[in-house]
């Protein structure tokens, strides 16, 4: 089930973000992550408009979206190449009608979901906090 953020989610979105950055970002140092967990309580979440996915009423991943970008979408490490990730871009789809988004060159699981969900690379840049390069994705097809 996809639902609204609450605030009573919000350890349970931080625990995913974390647990599944680590993972997906093994290419960035971890204390990078784990000094940006306070950014995504106070700052980036709350200026988002984020929803999560429950499995037996357990929150298992979350997408955030900022006007038009989707700013997040992290499915626990545990719960992913289950279809989750795929609702949740199903459901930010269906409430904007053009989608883009950042994503580390490097995070080649991600790169290759998102292509093959329609979206398409606009151009490569460098992500100022991390150094890292990340392609500029965008999608027209909601």
């Amino acid at each position: 089930m996809i639902r609204a953020f609450e605030a009573r989610d919000v350890e349970a979105v931080l625990d995913i973000w974390l647990k599944a950055s680590l993972v997906a970002h093994d290419f960035i140092d971890a204390s990078f992550w784990h000094s940006q967990v306070e950014n995504m309580r106070s700052l980036y979440i709350p200026a988002s408009e984020t929803y999560v996915i429950e499995q037996e009423s357990r929150v298992v991943g979350f997408c955030s979206l900022h006007e038009n970008q989707l700013a997040a979408l992290f499915i626990a490490p545990e719960f992913q190449a289950k279809g989750f990730g795929k609702q949740l871009l199903a459901h930010a789809k269906a409430l904007r009608t053009e989608l883009t988004l950042g994503v580390y060159k490097s995070n080649t699981a991600s790169c290759a979901f998102y292509l093959s969900q329609g979206f398409v690379v606009t151009c490569e840049q460098t992500d100022e906090q991390t150094g890292h390069p990340e392609y500029l994705m965008r999608t027209t097809e909601c």
